[in-house]
């Protein structure tokens, strides 16, 4: 880690962070809202240990520091007792909990349970984690949430409380077990014995957070439960840092991910749900905003971010942040009593997704209003059913039932040769059962009659023979990329696989573009009719453009294309409609709304009260 001069730090503190004297009045008209508004939305900073020993420790760096919180918003503060070997002894932190506690600030610790210096013994594997079967790794953490215990009321674990390590002592406790399998169970073991019960016997009323990173079809390889863990942990904090979603260094992954995440977990934290957390790196002002909008469309009434020191260097999302904080808490409020619905998208707790890693988020982004969940939705009149919910051994009966009380079903061809009874559900979709791989990469479609080229190949696992079915959209070689029958539609196709993944030394994030999102407006325009219900809102649009629908029938439209994006809407009923977040009026000729959406922006679209 880097040391930073603490000159350099109050210069940038005083003038990057945009709170020059000059703008003293703005701090605290600032802080002033974040204060009043922290019921509908708090902001909150998470700082690293090496920032903590650098800044927090000096008086002069102290009094900055809370002048640049303040500014800012933030009224909630995360304080790092270790990183990479550097720990922050507990009498000095606990005088920096103390002093910030006196100046308004609420404090939470915690800890990044990553190898370093004489702490913990790292992973053999591609990623600079602990070797959690290690015994030094147990003590050495254990002996650090020991010392921290008392010092905080609230403990979060960050990232890097998981494993893929493959040394010999780990295969040997492996067995016979898959990886997966094997480290489920020891993370699971491990909280228990190093991280929950060693704190609470110090500090018994101490609550502590997992925050689960944002990489959902993944977790369960590594070591992440979501099945056990959220019932031993007492909060549940998501990460929604989906960053740039046309750059490699963190993936290419599209900003709809942040919302999935984080509306997955909650349906199995419940209650313990709570904050959101995303961060700066890879991210242009309009990445970091956008990060927060969807943590708030998800649920989320907290945005932790990642870290203090980027509000050190400066960062032109901040303005943003400042500027749109009053809209993101009134949409905040809004959400918490009018969550976000629409079409049900089925993962089970730690299903593997095949060769559809990460597909919920591209639904989302053809302006489907995509909700997950990690129960079968018995009672969804719209259901989506990918590779991951074959993990459900019974799941045709409940496609049966769903289709006798009329519901409407999306699946994949993934999901058929992986479900239970694929061969009936074949049947059902009025397509030939084959489980024989067909994987081809296609860069032409047929749109309108005529053969195109799209920018990225269109990828698909297996190759559909429809017999009842009708052929909706086909690849230039004429293989049916999706077909119906009745109310049942298949979608062929393929995202990532681990061999994808394998091929760029990728371990986490989506590791290449894909044509998905390089479709024509027509085929958008299909593929979205597909989930449609009856009485919500009909868009003509491209993809990338975002339809996420509240309980109150008002829906938010983000356009994500970094070009202008010509959308027509057909509303439900006739009215008068106004963009919840200006106030201002939204043109309609009856039931029509005709727009041109500038690029990466966002509309709430809201029917307007009758005046008394």
């Amino acid at each position: 880690m880097k040391t930073i001069n603490l000159l350099v730090i109050l210069t940038a503190l005083l003038f990057i962070s945009g709170c020059t004297p000059n703008e003293q009045a703005q701090s605290d008209d600032m802080w002033h809202l974040a204060c009043t508004r922290k019921s509908d939305l708090r902001l909150a900073v998470y700082v690293t240990a090496q920032t903590v020993e650098q800044l927090l420790t000096t008086e002069a760096g102290m009094r900055e520091a809370i002048s640049v919180l303040k500014c800012n918003g933030i009224t909630k503060v995360y304080l790092e007792v270790h990183r990479c070997g550097l720990v922050i002894s507990p009498g000095v932190m606990k005088k920096i909990v103390e002093h910030l506690k006196r100046n308004g600030f609420e404090i939470v610790g915690g800890i990044a349970t990553l190898p370093g210096g004489e702490i913990g013994a790292p992973q053999q594997g591609p990623l600079t984690w602990l070797n959690w079967q290690n015994p030094k790794s147990q003590k050495d953490m254990q002996k650090i949430m020991e010392q921290a215990a008392p010092v905080f009321d609230t403990f979060i674990l960050d990232d890097f409380f998981c494993s893929s390590d493959t040394s010999a002592e780990s295969k040997l406790a492996k067995g016979d077990r898959s990886w997966s399998e094997y480290r489920r169970a020891l993370l699971t073991e491990v909280a228990q014995k190093v991280i929950i019960n060693p704190a609470k016997a110090v500090n018994p009323d101490l609550k502590i957070i997992i925050k689960y990173p944002q990489w959902y079809d993944r977790f369960h390889l590594f070591g992440y439960d979501v099945a056990t863990e959220p019932k031993l942990f007492d909060g549940v904090w998501v990460g929604t840092e989906t960053r740039g979603q046309y750059t490699q260094r963190y993936g290419f992954v599209q900003p709809y991910e942040g919302f999935i995440n984080y509306r997955w977990i909650a349906t199995l934290a419940g209650e313990k749900i709570g904050g959101a957390w995303f961060d700066h790196g890879d991210c242009t002002e309009t990445d970091f905003i956008e990060q927060g909008y969807q943590s708030v469309l998800a649920g989320a009434k907290e945005l932790v971010i990642f870290n203090f020191d980027s509000f050190i260097s400066g960062h032109p999302g901040h303005h943003l942040l400042r500027e749109d904080f009053e809209k993101l808490a009134d949409l905040a409020k809004s959400i918490a009593a009018n969550p976000i619905r629409g079409v049900t998208g089925y993962k089970p707790p730690n299903s593997d997704a095949g060769g559809e890693l990460y597909l919920m988020d591209y639904i989302g982004m053809f302006g489907i209003s995509l909700v997950p969940d990690s129960k079968y939705p018995e009672n969804s009149g719209v259901i989506f059913l990918p590779t991951q919910a074959a993990t459900d051994r019974n799941i045709l009966p409940k496609i049966i039932r769903s289709l006798e009380k009329d519901a409407k079903i999306i699946m994949t061809t993934g999901f058929i040769v992986n479900a239970n009874d694929g061969e009936k559900i074949a049947e059902l979709a009025g397509i030939n059962y084959s489980t024989t791989s067909s994987y081809n990469s296609n860069e032409s479609i047929v749109s309108e009659g005529n053969t195109i080229k799209i920018k990225f190949p269109l990828s698909m696992d297996y190759l559909i023979k429809p017999n009842q079915a009708t052929v909706l959209l086909k690849n230039g070689a004429n293989q049916p990329f999706m077909v119906q029958n009745k109310n049942l539609f298949v979608i062929n196709t393929h995202t990532f696989s681990q061999q994808d993944f394998d091929a760029v030394g990728e371990v986490l994030l989506c590791p290449r573009q894909i044509g998905l999102l390089e479709l024509p407006k027509e085929w958008v325009n299909t593929i979205r009719s597909a989930f449609y219900s009856k009485d919500e809102p009909i868009m003509d649009a491209p993809s990338r453009v975002t339809m996420q629908q509240l309980g109150d029938q008002s829906f938010v439209l983000h356009n994500y294309n970094q070009e202008a994006a010509v959308i027509n809407l057909l509303l439900p009923k006739q009215g008068c409609y106004v963009d919840g977040f200006s106030g201002k009026p939204i043109p309609s000729t009856g039931k029509n709304i005709h727009l041109e959406m500038a690029p990466r922006s966002r509309l709430w679209v809201k029917q307007e009260s009758k005046k008394l």
